[in-house]
């Protein structure tokens, strides 16, 4: 079962364990979460010519300490050597292959209104790795239409699509009330890992991975840091 808003960790329909460990133990959503911060920074790096880099250069990048840096990686295996650092560009292929980035990461996008539109033209003007490959919408006067050159297909072909193409990541952007039929629909498919923007608790099987994000509990939570407080003296 899932929160409500983007939570620092992904939740699951379940207990579902995270991907193994280099030793024992799995790794904890958390740090999975983060290697892509962590992904950004050394490609930042790099291309600033930082051909060695140590975690207190990530942790001036990221705003993580560098020994939760340095615990992260070692989920992993080891990284760079003690007392002299990481090679920025051998830790960037490791967390491309890591993450599963060293392929292209085919995505499923249901809902083409104005926040789907957006989030397709934002992820097909700049990422390769995970690229929207597939849009849905049930609105006659969208199918048929394309977003970069991604046509949008009508609803009821979603099973179809996404199993031909092989698809396991999705994109939810629709409202509220359509939401949890569209998740039903999207694990029938085969559908392993869910970025949900709806405003609703998706209720999904063991093992299915949803992330939420709701703008409006975001600004909300944000409101508190800009409220009026008391005189203090």
């Amino acid at each position: 079962m899932v929160t409500a808003h983007r939570d620092e960790k992904a939740k699951t329909g379940a207990a579902a364990p995270g991907p193994a460990a280099s030793g024992s133990g799995r790794v904890p959503d958390v740090a999975i979460r983060r290697l892509p911060v962590y992904l950004r920074a050394l490609t930042e790096l790099y291309a600033e010519d930082h051909e060695i880099v140590s975690s207190a250069d990530l942790a001036a990048r990221t705003g993580y300490s560098s020994e939760q840096i340095r615990k992260d990686l070692a989920y992993f295996g080891a990284f760079g050597t003690r007392g002299v650092g990481y090679r920025t560009a051998v830790l960037i292929e490791r967390l491309r292959s890591i993450l599963g980035l060293d392929r292209q990461v085919p995505i499923a996008l249901v809902g083409a209104g104005h926040l789907g539109t957006a989030l397709a033209r934002y992820n097909l003007t700049r990422h390769r790795d995970v690229r929207i490959v597939a849009i849905f919408d049930n609105d006659p006067a969208r199918v048929g239409q394309s977003i970069e050159g991604v046509v949008i297909e009508p609803a009821e072909r979603m099973d179809e699509v996404i199993r031909a193409a092989g698809i396991r990541l999705a994109v939810i952007a629709v409202p509220a009330h359509a939401a949890q039929d569209v998740a039903r629909r999207l694990v029938e498919a085969g559908v392993e890992a869910i970025l949900n923007f709806a405003p609703v608790t998706l209720q999904v099987p063991p093992g299915i991975v949803v992330q939420n994000i709701d703008l409006t509990l975001e600004l909300q939570s944000l409101a508190y840091y800009t409220r009026e407080r008391p005189a203090t003296g």
